[in-house]
């Protein structure tokens, strides 16, 4: 091969050209695989806190939402079920919560950060059914002992107003409460405890 008449420029500007090109293109086509590594929008949002408004709430009222594909309950209590509490804990399996999965600023008679706003997983500790919201007292089903709680149909669990597991039932423990915190006082984020946020 004859180099005679070779531009050495045009050369190195054809090598650089065609380098940085390549480059490019190595990019463009590294960026979807990188991107499908992150986690979708869905699966950010199903562990992402949630913003819970209790400015309307009405005293005695239960809402549900969702948090990380559970159901959470916020329960607005009355003066009459916090004076209640105090008199159930020899029926109850872990009346003090020593046992129990709950942030420490709800680690207290009636697990949680204010006494009346009750916040929890609506999960059985047993088996994961949910239980249902029984606030009555002494239903005919329930009978006399019934101080108003949650009740799990699947295998007959009792929960109390602050979600303390009774004896004798087959749940274990009591029920979960997520970290939780207030923003304001009608404000609640869950998914984000007072203890991390001050952190």
């Amino acid at each position: 091969m004859n180099n005679k008449g070779v531009d050495k420029s045009k050369r190195q500007f054809l090598t650089s050209a065609l380098t940085v090109v390549g480059a490019v293109g190595t990019g463009y086509l590294a960026v979807p695989f990188l991107a499908q590594m992150q986690p979708s929008v869905k699966a950010m949002a199903a562990g992402a806190p949630v913003e819970v408004d209790i400015s309307k709430m009405e005293t005695g009222q239960l809402i549900r939402v969702a948090w990380r594909g559970k159901p959470v309950w916020v329960l607005n209590r009355t003066p009459d079920v916090l004076a209640t509490l105090k008199t159930l804990d020899n029926e109850l399996r872990d009346p003090l919560s020593n046992e129990s999965d709950q942030p420490p600023s709800s680690k207290n008679p009636v697990r949680s950060i204010k006494p009346e706003i009750f916040v929890a997983v609506g999960l059985c500790t047993h088996l994961g059914c949910s239980p249902t919201f029984r606030p009555e007292i002494a239903p005919n089903d329930l009978g006399d002992k019934w101080k108003g709680g949650f009740f799990c149909p699947c295998h007959g669990s009792w929960f109390d107003l602050a979600g303390r597991v009774y004896r004798g039932v087959p749940a274990p423990t009591n029920l979960v409460i997520p970290p939780y915190r207030y923003v304001s006082d009608t404000l609640i984020i869950i998914g984000e405890s007072a203890e991390e946020k001050a952190a």
